[in-house]
């Protein structure tokens, strides 16, 4: 039997032709544990707003890979010495940097499995492959935890400069269609240089990182917390927490398989997380490994019809989308309008007064498109001086995007509006 060719090449809309230049690369790609974010959707519930953002973490996992080869290429180029090794380990890493996310990725993170993060199971995942793969995933780990004692490589996979971020925003700029997300990746790239250990910018970019800064921020108010993606989020997390709670008080009708069995059970971090004694892996995580976006709509579509009134109507909500109002303020919304709407809807809802607080609700999301401080992003100037962008930078704009923006919102049934 002829051995498999695992030098390919991929054609990615975004950033052109994308090599897989390592061997473990491509077999790590070939594992169902990757194989399962072609069906995750990067933005979640956003397509109910822009129709085009359709693409996967997949996708996104590739590109982000694709964008730290280039960054490796530039650090050598500049004299920096990145072994072979290094690089490989880095690039799993990057790719791998993803895989813990659940069904609809950010939206259920809290949900499915009782407060677990993705970066927590993402690192449960890595755990799993390095045992599978015969420990050629240990300076991977160690690169992504930050154990590793070249800081730099861990800033490439996790920083205020990552690569996850030059290709996220690039990526959902295109597939949304908004324009005010275009970055240029390959210009920060090319700009990057190591200075102690950490990665810094070269004078000549400090333009493209205002830009990128800027962008980060409009994509987050236009698409990520755009206030109908952010009702539809919520009304998705209140409908998988209406089924755990259905499923609590003894409804083992409600779905199946391995969806059912996380959904009844209360777990912890311990139960994902592989055993160093042990080859068996834990079963927790195999179930989560079988869930994608596919079987939370199939759940939703059964439960559009389902007796149980809540679960009905929010599931109709998501399937049909019929989604609640939603206003935004900048200060939280006065306690007397929304005992109001609360009041109104159980009149009008009599049957589902006992559960109002499933349609009425407020709550808050902030954001922070920069953050100084000890991983600051620093401009290497003319005279060889480090300075932090917000002081460097000659736009106003700048220093605003350090601090952190809060927006309050306030959901309802649009049958209740003008109330």
């Amino acid at each position: 039997m002829k051995p498999t060719n695992k030098k390919k090449i991929v054609n990615d809309p975004v950033h052109g032709f994308i090599s897989i230049s390592h061997p473990l690369i491509f077999d790590i790609i070939e594992h169902p544990y990757f194989q399962r974010l072609r069906n995750i959707k990067q933005l979640g519930l956003s397509h109910l707003v822009y129709p085009g953002a359709t693409h996967s973490r997949f996708q996104h996992s590739i590109g982000a890979m694709h964008l730290l080869d280039l960054a490796i290429e530039t650090l050598r180029s500049k004299g920096h010495s990145v072994s072979d090794e290094e690089a490989e380990a880095t690039s799993v890493a990057i790719l791998l940097h993803d895989i813990g996310h659940g069904p609809f990725s950010h939206a259920l993170e809290h949900v499915i499995a009782n407060g677990i993060n993705h970066e927590f199971l993402s690192k449960c995942f890595l755990t799993q492959l390095n045992k599978e793969f015969g420990g050629k995933l240990s300076l991977a780990i160690d690169i992504f935890e930050n154990k590793y004692s070249r800081h730099f490589l861990h800033q490439l996979i996790s920083g205020q400069l990552d690569m996850d971020r030059m290709d996220y925003l690039k990526r959902d700029s295109f597939y949304t269609g908004v324009s005010e997300g275009v970055i240029g990746s390959e210009r920060i790239i090319k700009m990057l240089n190591v200075i102690d250990d950490n990665l810094v910018v070269e004078a000549k970019g400090i333009y493209s990182i205002e830009k990128f800064l800027i962008a980060r921020r409009l994509m987050y108010w236009q698409v990520y917390l755009h206030k109908t993606v952010v009702a539809a989020e919520q009304i998705l997390i209140k409908l998988l927490n209406r089924a755990k709670d259905l499923i609590k008080a003894g409804d083992k009708s409600i779905c199946d398989g391995p969806l059912y069995l996380l959904l009844s059970s209360s777990l912890s971090k311990s139960d994902f997380l592989p055993s160093d004694t042990s080859k068996e892996i834990p079963q927790p995580l195999v179930l989560f490994s079988k869930i994608d976006d596919a079987d939370i709509m199939v759940a939703a579509k059964r439960w559009v019809d389902h007796p149980d009134k809540v679960l009905s109507r929010l599931a109709s909500s998501i399937v049909n989308r019929r989604l609640p109002s939603i206003e935004l303020s900048n200060t939280p919304f006065a306690p007397n309008r929304i005992d109001r709407l609360d009041f109104e809807f159980k009149n009008k809802y009599p049957n589902l007064s006992n559960f109002s607080d499933y349609f009425v609700f407020s709550d808050m999301i902030s954001l922070s498109a920069y953050e100084p401080g000890h991983e600051s992003i620093k401009i290497l100037n003319n005279n060889e001086q480090l300075i932090d962008i917000a002081e460097a930078s000659d736009m106003l704009n700048a220093k605003a995007l350090s601090n952190e923006t809060k927006k309050f919102f306030l959901c309802y049934p649009k049958e209740l509006r003008g109330i």
